[in-house]
């Protein structure tokens, strides 16, 4: 057990919504850093952990990214169509077996060896989810389908093939602005890609 959890006492929980995912209000008392005790309260939105996988060809210096609509993004001003590496929930898989199913899914190739290299909170003052993030090397011999999704999930998604440079100059331009890609891409510049 962790030491954090010797500070931490539930209160009370309340389910705010059960729908796509699940929102709690949660109350509890927290032990400072000085000893003394705080009521906070919190949401959380639990959707299940996830996993992303950016595909490379480090002989061509290529990328595979996807491009999809993203309602929350629209809402929030931006035209909706987001530029990303392939993602999906775990949904009980392994990260390593459910990311090789998305990848296929989204973008067509079929990977063998993935690699993973970390894994990170995306936005934890608020949701639960944990992203585990891997890398694999690709070649047009390992597209085995045309990709674009599932159809009954309400996908609707576009692959795209791009020099490593070119997606880095977008990332500057601000024309990808998807975090975990973003965090893959500059990946790829310091470590897949160096000179």
């Amino acid at each position: 057990m962790n030491e954090t959890a010797e500070r931490v006492r539930i209160v009370d929980v309340q389910v705010l919504s059960d729908d796509w995912y699940v929102l709690k209000k949660t109350t509890f008392d927290y032990q400072r850093a000085d000893g003394c005790w705080q009521r906070q309260s919190r949401e959380t939105y639990d959707r299940g952990n996830g996993a992303t996988l950016l595909l490379y060809d480090p002989r061509r210096r290529t990328v595979v990214l996807t491009r999809q609509f993203r309602f929350p993004a629209f809402v929030n001003g931006h035209d909706g169509m987001l530029i990303e590496t392939p993602a999906g929930l775990l949904e009980e898989a392994s990260p390593e077996e459910r990311i090789r199913a998305e990848v296929e899914e989204e973008t067509g190739y079929r990977v063998q060896s993935v690699r993973k290299i970390f894994e990170a909170f995306m936005s934890p003052g608020s949701v639960t989810e944990k992203v585990f993030f891997f890398v694999a090397e690709y070649d047009a011999g390992a597209r085995v389908g045309r990709g674009g999704g599932v159809v009954d999930e309400g996908e609707d998604i576009e692959v795209l093939e791009l020099p490593l440079d070119d997606a880095l100059t977008m990332v500057a331009r601000g024309e990808i602005m998807d975090g975990k890609t973003i965090m893959l891409l500059q990946y790829a510049a310091l470590h897949l890609f160096r000179e």
